[in-house]
């Protein structure tokens, strides 16, 4: 499983020319799954996300987390964060196959808002653009 997190001031998604999530200050995550991820994958990244203490405090330092400061989540589903780059074309093998990465990104969705953070989404599986105003910038990579 693969995050990859950039800390925004705003972001949303659009999906048909319809806005299909929003947020204000927090992070957006493009999330990737593998073969041969798991559930238990899926708790500890939600947590370590939920957890992460890259939002500014006062001195403009990253110590504070989501929770810390109100934050909000856009959550995107990206099955191309595990393209194989070794040829000219990428090829998706080592992506988890559409079953079972949407079930682990819904997963996610579900451990992220129980968290008690606000979340929004793309739509599985749908053509998507993405619009981010990058705060920092700051661009963190999970992968476990």
């Amino acid at each position: 499983m693969k995050l990859v997190i950039q800390r925004v001031t705003q972001s949303k998604v659009v999906v048909s020319n319809k806005t299909i999530g929003q947020i204000k200050k927090g992070y957006l995550v493009l999330v990737g799954f593998k073969v041969g991820d798991t559930s238990e994958k899926v708790t500890k990244m939600a947590e370590k996300l939920i957890n992460l203490r890259i939002m500014a405090d006062k001195n403009k330092k990253m110590n504070l987390s989501l929770a810390d400061t109100k934050g909000e989540l856009l959550l995107i589903s990206q099955f191309t964060l595990y393209a194989d780059t070794s040829s000219r074309r990428p090829g998706f093998t080592k992506s988890a196959k559409p079953e079972l990465a949407k079930k682990l990104f819904n997963q996610f969705v579900n451990k992220c808002k129980n968290s008690g953070i606000k979340v929004q989404t793309g739509e599985f599986g749908a053509y998507m653009k993405v619009e981010i105003d990058n705060d920092g910038p700051v661009t963190i990579i999970l992968e476990n």
